[in-house]
């Protein structure tokens, strides 16, 4: 959707998020409320949560806290086959030395089950943490260096694939003269050497870092804690991807020492080299049953300075839908923002072609009520234009309208109705429990509204609450997902500055559903 009638309102709202943070940049020093300067080693904050997921599931609940600027060392791996853009197939071990040093394992496969592996990647570089971000909060910027990447082909048929995609010249040899398990330089910055733009490779992703630390009930007895690293996302467009400096995150990796349980995928990946990739185990595709209620995992984050949970519920004898976004201004959803109350109706079509095991969905959006949650919000709305977005002037905090009668709200991009074209995919987490994988929102902000932009590759996993919750109709903040406590001086000021920028980015770029 065109931004284009929204800029006298954009230009307005940056003057006053650019005014709101001039004070503050010059009157503070941490880093970690408003980013100044590189970090030093007095710059440390931590921010905690107490997860309390509406199943009520008791082994779901959990303290998360999360500390600025993060520590990396250590080694993280993938807990399962990740799907990126494209689709590509993957599993990743990387390693963080205290000296900065890094060294990345990226093995890629031919299916979405990880079982055939095509090559693998072997990157080395260091990391230098710089500042907390400006964009997404709770994250830390970081600038990083490659040394090398080496690639190690694994089958003949990958040989085959990696010829019409990386000239001859790079390898000093014959593609078809390749020798399976042998090492062979991709990048050398010593050198010169460069071949990694044909295999639309980049490391950007370590633009952006955040640590969390979870510490499940059923564990805080025995000590036990799970930890993860959340990096910065992939462009959804492969054009993209090498100059793209990320504002979401993917899928996180997790501490090799301390990582959910049981997680046979961990020691797979964990003893992992470029030479011995991990074969996954085979894992037979579960149907896609959506009846039920499905909830965040945890507070999630977007592209574009979102944080939201999302709350769906489906009814297939109906084959009816209906979500409940809520939206706040920081990364431990503790501070709303407004809340989206969106319906439909849903038809299933083929399974995918691309990303075995995934069922391509049509998703049509019938109706959305929005409910504003704090002054900045509520200013938007009551300054939209007539008939453009609900009762003009009429919004009022915690009061929720419905913006059906005016074919959606042109502040919020809304526009009905309103047709998705979608993919979806239900697995298993390690309590054998099941999940739903939605598909990814396209990085620049645009909506999957033809099958052409039908996503190949999944946001954050829903987990599922159970089958005799009714269709929602919430209309509070969802407060009680959580209890959240920040030790920060500034975090009341930095608060009002995320609110103004989760607005401004939600009126650039906004797509909410699933």
């Amino acid at each position: 959707m065109s931004g284009r009638p929204y800029t006298h309102l954009l230009s307005g709202l940056w003057v006053l998020w650019l005014w709101q943070v001039a004070p503050v940049a010059g009157t503070s020093s941490k880093l970690w409320q408003v980013p100044v300067a590189i970090f030093d080693s007095s710059s440390n904050h931590s921010e905690g949560v107490h997860w309390e997921p509406q199943c009520q599931q008791r082994h779901l609940q959990v303290i998360i806290t999360a500390h600025t600027p993060p520590r990396l060392e250590g080694t993280w791996v993938s807990t399962r086959c990740e799907v990126r853009p494209g689709p590509e197939f993957l599993t990743r071990s990387y390693t963080f030395h205290p000296s900065r040093q890094f060294r990345a394992l990226q093995h890629y496969y031919t299916d979405s089950g990880c079982e055939s592996p095509s090559y693998s990647l072997v990157v080395r570089g260091k990391l230098r943490l710089r500042q907390a971000s400006w964009i997404t909060r709770g994250a830390t910027e970081t600038e990083h260096h490659l040394s090398k990447v080496g690639m190690v082909v694994h089958s003949p048929v990958a040989m085959q694939r990696l010829a019409s995609r990386l000239p001859p010249a790079c390898l000093g040899m014959a593609l078809g003269h390749m020798v399976p398990s042998r090492l062979y330089e991709l990048y050398n910055a010593r050198a010169g050497r460069t071949c990694l733009g044909a295999l639309g490779f980049s490391m950007m992703e370590l633009g952006l870092v955040r640590v969390e630390t979870q510490y499940p009930q059923h564990l805080q007895h025995h000590g036990g804690k799970v930890q993860e690293l959340y990096l910065g996302d992939v462009h959804t467009d492969w054009a993209q991807r090498a100059h793209y400096s990320p504002t979401g995150y993917q899928t996180p990796l997790q501490n090799a020492m301390h990582h959910i349980h049981p997680c046979p995928v961990c020691a797979l990946v964990f003893r992992s080299t470029e030479q011995r990739p991990p074969v996954l185990p085979h894992v037979t595709a579960s149907p896609l049953t959506l009846a039920g209620h499905w909830v965040s995992q945890r507070c999630e984050a977007r592209p574009a300075v979102l944080f939201l949970t999302r709350d769906v519920t489906f009814d297939p004898a109906e084959r009816s839908w209906e979500g409940v976004y809520r939206h706040y201004s920081d990364p431990a959803c503790s501070q709303p923002t407004f809340i989206l109350r969106a319906s439909g109706h849903y038809s299933q079509g083929h399974p995918s072609v691309k990303v075995q095991g995934a069922q391509e969905m049509v998703f049509k959006v019938t109706r959305v009520l929005v409910t504003a949650l704090d002054e900045s919000t509520g200013k938007v709305l009551n300054g939209s234009r007539r008939a453009s977005c609900g009762r003009a002037g009429g919004w009022e905090l915690g009061v929720e309208q419905d913006v059906t009668p005016t074919d959606g709200c042109s502040a919020l991009g809304i526009q009905l109705p309103h047709k998705e074209y979608e993919l979806f995919k239900i697995e298993l987490d390690h309590r054998r429990d099941p999940l739903l994988l939605v598909g990814e929102r396209p990085s620049d902000g645009s909506s999957p509204d033809r099958p052409q932009k039908r996503p190949t590759s999944f946001q954050a996993p829903l987990m599922h609450c159970g089958g005799e919750e009714a269709m929602t109709s919430h209309g509070d903040s969802g407060s009680n997902f959580m209890r959240f406590q920040q030790t920060s001086s500034g975090a009341r000021r930095q608060a009002q500055l995320s609110g103004l920028m989760v607005m401004v980015s939600t009126l650039l770029a906004w797509r909410c559903w699933f």
